[in-house]
């Protein structure tokens, strides 16, 4: 298929439908890798390369040990902003690097791009995640990817991103009285 292919049929929903059908037909065409000549691979040939070539990647970026083989250490998510992408602002506008444990068609869905660098960065995941009882609505639950607020100077810039990245919830204040007791008050006022 070559890169480019691959990539392009990686973003359709083309994948989850041939993919089963696939690995079940032995005689399928895609099991001959074309770069071979005179040889005619089989699947069986093509999928212990694959697990080969995998085991030897892994060894590479996270060593022998096997139980240390965790997603979260080639997966990572950074909320950019766009002032974020001059190198020495990045500290100051950019929210994270963190490891990150989801990935795609998971529950915890952070989609990245499949590559062959063995890295994978998020570049989009829910943009909040909430746990509403309706018999008790005052005790929901939520939590944002980075903070409430869009000033990076604001202490609630990012004072969430943690908590999102270990699945972790904040109450959600819908109490009048509580929201007044626990919030802070910005007020504004007109010179003379």
């Amino acid at each position: 298929m070559g890169e480019t292919n691959f990539n392009r049929f990686l973003n359709t929903h083309l994948i989850k439908t041939v993919i089963a059908s696939q690995l079940k037909n032995n005689e399928s065409v895609w099991w001959d890798n074309e770069n071979t000549q005179n040889i005619k691979e089989t699947r069986k040939d093509i999928l212990t390369q694959s697990f080969k070539e995998t085991v030897s990647c892994l060894e590479k970026k996270l060593g022998d040990n096997i139980s240390g083989w965790t997603w979260n250490r080639v997966s990572t998510l950074e909320h950019q902003h766009p002032l974020g992408k001059v190198a020495v602002l990045r500290k100051y506008f950019n929210v994270g690097p963190f490891e990150i444990s989801g990935a795609n068609e998971v529950i915890n869905n952070m989609i990245s791009d499949f590559t062959d660098k063995s890295e994978y960065h998020v570049k989009a995941g829910p943009s909040t995640r909430r746990v509403i009882d309706f018999s008790d609505i005052e005790n929901s639950l939520s939590i944002l990817p980075t903070g409430q607020s869009g000033n990076p100077f604001s202490s609630h810039y990012k004072d969430q991103a943690k908590m999102y990245v270990n699945g972790e919830y904040r109450k959600m204040k819908l109490n009048k009285n509580e929201i007044i007791q626990t919030s802070t008050q910005l007020v504004f006022k007109k010179e003379q």
